[in-house]
């Protein structure tokens, strides 16, 4: 490898990924609950395997492995890895669900999760991992779930169609869960509202109000990293398993068309919203200064 070319690759930074699939939950962690579901191990296998064309080593966390310590592990790994330049991809395929907000930082009173194997991963956790990336780095994350783009659902979505399979966590499993786990899940809350030193803006609701507020400023300031995240539906959708990947992964799929979709993320975006049914309408949104970064070639190192 010449100088020149050993320069270039360093200057691209190094690249992560992670892709979580669970067609599955533990009973014993959701009062019973074991949420089956068909595709998801398939998304994550085919999200990794798109990675690995694109030059990305993957990590790969199926059903039974994805717990929350092992997640948590490998986004923390990503973060003190990864330096300005560096993409961390993430996706996930699961169910989403909720619990009550003890902190406060949410609109509609309650904190939206991914349904990890052993326990749910709320998003106050998912947004204070995502910065503690460096500054400069880029994080890419797909979420194939009913964990929603803005999460500020007042009610949960209709039951989907007969014989379709939601991801979604049934509102009734999610009391169930939260009245069994409850002084975990507050105390879990509580600690990363302490570990970030100030109450935890949701980066959604504080997304949604940067009209109305005027804070963009101050908003960007809180995330150092370039975040985008593409999300399966809108607040009052589900996103819908399938048998060989989820209705949002398998779009998303046909539309990079094994690398030979040419645009930027955000082009790439609109291409699977309008191939989606009016029933799951995809949801982009950025953190931090992103403008650049949506600018680029999915999946681009």
């Amino acid at each position: 490898m010449t100088t020149t070319s050993a320069s270039k690759k360093a200057a691209k930074g190094r690249a992560m990924s992670l892709h979580i699939g669970l067609n599955g939950v533990s009973a014993a962690a959701y009062a019973g609950w074991d949420g089956p579901l068909a595709a998801c191990e398939f998304d994550a296998n085919d999200m990794a395997a798109l990675a690995t064309a694109q030059g990305i080593s993957p990590k790969v966390l199926l059903t039974k492995k994805a717990t929350r310590a092992a997640v948590l592990a490998a986004m923390r790994d990503a973060a003190k890895a990864l330096s300005s330049g560096g993409l961390f991809f993430l996706t996930y395929s699961g169910h989403g669900g909720q619990v009550p907000d003890v902190t406060g930082e949410e609109d509609d009173k309650k904190d939206e999760t991914w349904c990890l194997y052993d326990g749910q991963l709320i998003d106050d956790e998912l947004y204070f991992e995502l910065s503690r990336f460096k500054a400069g780095a880029r994080i890419l994350v797909l979420s194939d779930s009913c964990h929603s783009g803005t999460v500020t659902r007042d009610r949960m979505p209709p039951p989907p169609p007969p014989g379709q399979r939601a991801k979604l966590m049934p509102d009734a499993v999610g009391r169930r869960v939260y009245q069994e786990h409850q002084a975990f899940y507050d105390k879990l809350q509580r600690d990363v509202a302490q570990a970030a030193g100030t109450p935890v803006v949701d980066p959604d609701t504080a997304i949604a109000q940067v009209a109305q507020s005027g804070r963009l400023a101050a908003i960007a300031t809180k995330f150092d990293a370039a975040a985008i995240l593409i999300s399966g539906c809108q607040d009052n959708q589900t996103s819908m398993d399938g048998d060989h990947n989820g209705a949002f992964t398998e779009q998303l799929l046909k539309v990079w068309d094994q690398g030979r979709f040419d645009g930027n993320y955000a082009i790439f975006h609109a291409r699977i919203k309008a191939r989606m049914p009016v029933s799951q309408s995809p949801n982009l949104f950025t953190l931090g200064t992103a403008g650049t970064f949506l600018a680029q070639q999915p999946f681009s190192v």
